[in-house]
Protein backbone atom coordinates (compact mmCIF):
# COMPACT_ATOMS: atom_id res chain seq x y z
CA UNK A 1 0.00 0.00 0.00
CA UNK A 2 2.73 2.41 1.01
CA UNK A 3 4.78 1.38 -1.99
CA UNK A 4 1.87 2.16 -4.29
CA UNK A 5 1.46 5.59 -2.75
CA UNK A 6 5.16 6.26 -3.16
CA UNK A 7 5.01 5.42 -6.85
CA UNK A 8 2.06 7.77 -7.32
CA UNK A 9 3.70 10.78 -5.68
CA UNK A 10 4.24 13.40 -8.40
CA UNK A 11 7.19 15.16 -6.76
CA UNK A 12 9.49 12.13 -6.77
CA UNK A 13 11.63 12.16 -9.91
CA UNK A 14 12.75 8.85 -11.33
CA UNK A 15 15.23 7.83 -14.00
CA UNK A 16 14.27 5.81 -17.07
CA UNK A 17 15.03 2.52 -15.29
CA UNK A 18 12.71 3.43 -12.38
CA UNK A 19 15.29 4.46 -9.78
CA UNK A 20 14.71 7.58 -7.71
CA UNK A 21 16.75 10.53 -8.99
CA UNK A 22 18.27 12.19 -5.94
CA UNK A 23 19.84 15.61 -6.39
CA UNK A 24 21.21 17.71 -3.58
CA UNK A 25 20.40 21.01 -5.25
CA UNK A 26 23.70 22.44 -4.07
CA UNK A 27 24.08 26.06 -5.16
CA UNK A 28 27.81 25.59 -5.75
CA UNK A 29 27.13 22.77 -8.22
CA UNK A 30 24.59 24.96 -9.97
CA UNK A 31 27.05 27.86 -10.24
CA UNK A 32 29.79 25.58 -11.60
CA UNK A 33 27.37 24.07 -14.10
CA UNK A 34 26.21 27.41 -15.48
CA UNK A 35 29.76 28.78 -15.49
CA UNK A 36 30.91 25.89 -17.67
CA UNK A 37 27.90 26.33 -19.96
CA UNK A 38 28.53 30.07 -20.38
CA UNK A 39 32.25 29.56 -21.00
CA UNK A 40 31.49 26.89 -23.59
CA UNK A 41 29.05 29.19 -25.38
CA UNK A 42 31.55 32.08 -25.35
CA UNK A 43 34.27 29.77 -26.70
CA UNK A 44 32.09 28.66 -29.59
CA UNK A 45 31.03 32.25 -30.31
CA UNK A 46 34.66 33.37 -30.38
CA UNK A 47 35.31 31.23 -33.45
CA UNK A 48 32.68 33.20 -35.35
CA UNK A 49 34.40 36.52 -34.58
CA UNK A 50 37.88 35.50 -35.76
CA UNK A 51 39.26 37.27 -38.78
CA UNK A 52 39.56 34.55 -41.41
CA UNK A 53 40.40 36.94 -44.27
CA UNK A 54 43.41 35.67 -46.18
CA UNK A 55 43.53 32.39 -44.25
CA UNK A 56 44.11 29.43 -46.52
CA UNK A 57 43.24 26.27 -44.64
CA UNK A 58 44.76 23.99 -47.26
CA UNK A 59 48.16 25.61 -46.66
CA UNK A 60 47.88 26.60 -42.99
CA UNK A 61 47.28 23.12 -41.59
CA UNK A 62 50.14 21.31 -43.44
CA UNK A 63 52.60 24.15 -42.74
CA UNK A 64 51.69 24.18 -39.05
CA UNK A 65 52.17 20.42 -38.85
CA UNK A 66 55.53 20.76 -40.62
CA UNK A 67 56.70 23.50 -38.23
CA UNK A 68 55.73 21.42 -35.20
CA UNK A 69 57.54 18.40 -36.61
CA UNK A 70 60.72 20.40 -37.21
CA UNK A 71 60.47 22.09 -33.81
CA UNK A 72 60.00 19.01 -31.65
CA UNK A 73 61.51 16.18 -33.71
CA UNK A 74 64.62 17.99 -34.97
CA UNK A 75 65.82 20.14 -32.02
CA UNK A 76 69.27 21.67 -32.42
CA UNK A 77 71.47 24.55 -31.26
CA UNK A 78 72.59 26.94 -33.98
CA UNK A 79 73.27 30.33 -32.36
CA UNK A 80 74.86 29.38 -29.02
CA UNK A 81 76.77 26.42 -27.59
CA UNK A 82 75.87 23.80 -25.00
CA UNK A 83 77.94 25.61 -22.40
CA UNK A 84 76.08 28.85 -23.03
CA UNK A 85 72.78 26.96 -22.86
CA UNK A 86 73.60 25.59 -19.39
CA UNK A 87 74.75 29.04 -18.31
CA UNK A 88 71.48 30.65 -19.43
CA UNK A 89 69.45 27.95 -17.68
CA UNK A 90 71.48 28.61 -14.54
CA UNK A 91 70.62 32.32 -14.73
CA UNK A 92 66.92 31.54 -14.98
CA UNK A 93 67.03 29.08 -12.08
CA UNK A 94 69.07 31.57 -10.05
CA UNK A 95 66.49 34.30 -10.56
CA UNK A 96 63.76 31.97 -9.35
CA UNK A 97 65.78 30.83 -6.32
CA UNK A 98 66.73 34.37 -5.31
CA UNK A 99 63.16 35.68 -5.49
CA UNK A 100 61.77 32.63 -3.70
CA UNK A 101 64.29 32.50 -0.84
CA UNK A 102 64.15 36.22 -0.04
CA UNK A 103 60.37 36.23 -0.40
CA UNK A 104 60.01 33.20 1.90
CA UNK A 105 62.13 34.79 4.64
CA UNK A 106 60.18 38.06 4.53
CA UNK A 107 56.86 36.21 4.29
CA UNK A 108 57.68 34.06 7.32
CA UNK A 109 57.91 37.05 9.66
CA UNK A 110 54.94 38.84 8.10
CA UNK A 111 52.84 35.67 8.30
CA UNK A 112 53.53 35.36 12.03
CA UNK A 113 52.04 38.82 12.46
CA UNK A 114 49.20 38.08 10.02
CA UNK A 115 48.06 34.92 11.82
CA UNK A 116 45.05 35.69 13.99
CA UNK A 117 46.13 33.30 16.75
CA UNK A 118 49.57 34.93 17.08
CA UNK A 119 48.91 38.64 16.62
CA UNK A 120 46.53 41.44 17.49
CA UNK A 121 43.43 41.66 15.27
CA UNK A 122 44.24 45.10 13.83
CA UNK A 123 47.79 44.05 12.92
CA UNK A 124 46.58 40.83 11.32
CA UNK A 125 43.87 42.55 9.28
CA UNK A 126 46.21 45.33 8.14
CA UNK A 127 48.85 42.92 6.85
CA UNK A 128 46.23 40.73 5.17
CA UNK A 129 44.73 43.75 3.42
CA UNK A 130 48.09 44.92 2.08
CA UNK A 131 49.19 41.50 0.82
CA UNK A 132 45.75 40.96 -0.75
CA UNK A 133 46.24 44.08 -2.86
CA UNK A 134 49.76 43.01 -3.85
CA UNK A 135 48.59 39.50 -4.65
CA UNK A 136 45.76 40.80 -6.82
CA UNK A 137 48.30 42.26 -9.27
CA UNK A 138 49.79 39.50 -11.48
CA UNK A 139 53.48 38.72 -11.13
CA UNK A 140 54.16 39.66 -14.75
CA UNK A 141 52.67 43.11 -14.19
CA UNK A 142 54.83 43.65 -11.10
CA UNK A 143 57.91 42.76 -13.13
CA UNK A 144 56.93 45.23 -15.85
CA UNK A 145 56.28 47.93 -13.22
CA UNK A 146 59.76 47.51 -11.77
CA UNK A 147 61.23 47.30 -15.27
CA UNK A 148 59.90 50.82 -15.87
CA UNK A 149 60.88 52.09 -12.42
CA UNK A 150 64.31 50.45 -12.07
CA UNK A 151 65.16 49.80 -15.71
CA UNK A 152 65.41 46.60 -17.70
CA UNK A 153 67.52 43.87 -16.17
CA UNK A 154 67.56 41.04 -13.68
CA UNK A 155 66.86 43.46 -10.81
CA UNK A 156 63.40 44.25 -12.16
CA UNK A 157 62.60 40.56 -12.59
CA UNK A 158 63.72 39.68 -9.06
CA UNK A 159 61.87 42.61 -7.46
CA UNK A 160 58.67 41.84 -9.36
CA UNK A 161 58.74 38.15 -8.46
CA UNK A 162 59.76 39.01 -4.90
CA UNK A 163 56.76 41.29 -4.39
CA UNK A 164 54.20 38.74 -5.50
CA UNK A 165 56.02 35.79 -3.90
CA UNK A 166 56.01 37.51 -0.51
CA UNK A 167 52.29 38.27 -0.67
CA UNK A 168 51.53 34.76 -1.92
CA UNK A 169 53.52 33.06 0.84
CA UNK A 170 52.22 35.35 3.60
CA UNK A 171 48.70 34.11 2.90
CA UNK A 172 49.81 30.47 2.70
CA UNK A 173 52.00 30.58 5.82
CA UNK A 174 49.50 32.51 7.96
CA UNK A 175 46.71 30.05 7.15
CA UNK A 176 49.02 27.17 8.09
CA UNK A 177 49.89 28.88 11.39
CA UNK A 178 46.22 29.35 12.20
CA UNK A 179 45.63 25.60 11.79
CA UNK A 180 47.97 24.79 14.68
CA UNK A 181 46.15 23.12 17.56
CA UNK A 182 45.12 25.81 20.04
CA UNK A 183 45.81 23.40 22.91
CA UNK A 184 49.51 23.34 22.06
CA UNK A 185 49.74 27.13 22.14
CA UNK A 186 47.76 27.37 25.39
CA UNK A 187 49.96 24.73 27.03
CA UNK A 188 53.11 26.63 26.10
CA UNK A 189 51.69 29.92 27.34
CA UNK A 190 50.65 28.24 30.60
CA UNK A 191 54.28 27.29 31.24
CA UNK A 192 55.30 30.94 30.96
CA UNK A 193 56.61 30.81 27.39
CA UNK A 194 56.77 34.16 25.65
CA UNK A 195 55.61 34.87 22.10
CA UNK A 196 58.90 33.89 20.48
CA UNK A 197 59.09 30.60 22.41
CA UNK A 198 55.54 29.77 21.34
CA UNK A 199 56.53 30.35 17.72
CA UNK A 200 59.80 28.41 17.79
CA UNK A 201 58.59 25.49 19.94
CA UNK A 202 54.97 25.19 18.89
CA UNK A 203 54.10 26.87 15.61
CA UNK A 204 57.13 26.30 13.37
CA UNK A 205 57.69 22.59 14.23
CA UNK A 206 54.01 21.87 13.54
CA UNK A 207 53.92 23.67 10.20
CA UNK A 208 57.41 23.18 8.77
CA UNK A 209 56.17 20.57 6.28
CA UNK A 210 53.58 22.98 4.89
CA UNK A 211 56.13 25.80 4.73
CA UNK A 212 58.52 23.65 2.70
CA UNK A 213 55.75 22.55 0.34
CA UNK A 214 54.56 26.10 -0.29
CA UNK A 215 58.13 27.34 -0.86
CA UNK A 216 58.79 24.65 -3.48
CA UNK A 217 55.47 25.37 -5.16
CA UNK A 218 56.29 29.07 -5.34
CA UNK A 219 59.75 28.31 -6.70
CA UNK A 220 58.22 26.34 -9.57
CA UNK A 221 55.96 29.32 -10.31
CA UNK A 222 58.89 31.75 -10.18
CA UNK A 223 60.91 29.57 -12.53
CA UNK A 224 58.15 29.81 -15.12
CA UNK A 225 57.86 33.56 -14.60
CA UNK A 226 61.64 33.96 -14.92
CA UNK A 227 61.51 32.19 -18.28
CA UNK A 228 58.70 34.44 -19.51
CA UNK A 229 60.35 37.61 -18.19
CA UNK A 230 63.75 36.79 -19.69
CA UNK A 231 62.86 38.86 -22.73
CA UNK A 232 60.06 41.12 -21.47
CA UNK A 233 62.12 42.58 -18.62
CA UNK A 234 65.55 42.06 -20.13
CA UNK A 235 66.44 39.65 -17.33
CA UNK A 236 68.35 37.33 -19.63
CA UNK A 237 68.47 33.61 -19.11
CA UNK A 238 67.00 30.88 -21.25
CA UNK A 239 63.81 32.92 -21.74
CA UNK A 240 65.73 35.61 -23.60
CA UNK A 241 67.32 32.98 -25.85
CA UNK A 242 63.87 31.57 -26.55
CA UNK A 243 62.66 35.03 -27.50
CA UNK A 244 65.63 35.56 -29.82
CA UNK A 245 65.24 32.16 -31.47
CA UNK A 246 61.53 32.64 -32.11
CA UNK A 247 61.29 36.38 -32.77
CA UNK A 248 64.57 37.28 -34.47
CA UNK A 249 66.16 34.15 -35.92
CA UNK A 250 62.89 32.24 -36.45
CA UNK A 251 64.91 29.09 -35.82
CA UNK A 252 62.33 26.38 -35.15
CA UNK A 253 64.95 23.79 -34.24
CA UNK A 254 66.46 26.04 -31.59
CA UNK A 255 62.99 26.85 -30.23
CA UNK A 256 62.36 23.13 -29.87
CA UNK A 257 65.68 22.58 -28.10
CA UNK A 258 65.04 25.39 -25.61
CA UNK A 259 61.50 24.13 -24.99
CA UNK A 260 62.83 20.67 -24.17
CA UNK A 261 65.46 22.21 -21.86
CA UNK A 262 62.80 24.14 -19.94
CA UNK A 263 60.62 21.04 -19.71
CA UNK A 264 63.50 18.94 -18.37
CA UNK A 265 64.32 21.53 -15.70
CA UNK A 266 60.67 21.66 -14.62
CA UNK A 267 60.55 17.85 -14.32
CA UNK A 268 63.83 17.78 -12.37
CA UNK A 269 62.52 20.39 -9.93
CA UNK A 270 59.37 18.35 -9.38
CA UNK A 271 61.41 15.18 -8.76
CA UNK A 272 63.68 16.97 -6.27
CA UNK A 273 60.67 18.36 -4.42
CA UNK A 274 59.03 14.93 -4.22
CA UNK A 275 62.24 13.22 -3.06
CA UNK A 276 62.80 15.77 -0.30
CA UNK A 277 59.26 15.30 0.96
CA UNK A 278 59.57 11.50 0.87
CA UNK A 279 62.93 11.56 2.67
CA UNK A 280 62.36 14.11 5.39
CA UNK A 281 58.56 14.05 5.74
CA UNK A 282 57.38 10.52 4.82
CA UNK A 283 54.37 10.67 7.14
CA UNK A 284 52.92 13.78 5.49
CA UNK A 285 53.45 12.29 2.03
CA UNK A 286 51.62 9.08 2.92
CA UNK A 287 48.72 11.03 4.30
Amino acid sequence: MEAGRTNDLPYIKRTKDGRINIKSGNKIDLVVKWTLIILSILTVMAFFFFNYIGLQWDRAIPETAHNLRVMFLEPALNHFSWGEAFYQVGITVGLGVLATVIGAVIALFLALMAAENLSRPWISKSIRAVVAVIRAVPTVLWVLIFAIAAGLGSEAAVLGMLFHSTAYLVKAFSEAFEEVDAGILEALRATGANWWHVVTHGVLPSTFTYILSWVFLRFEINFGVAVAMGAAAGAGGIGFELFMASGFYFDLREVGFITYAILIIAVVLEIISTQLKNRYFPASTNN
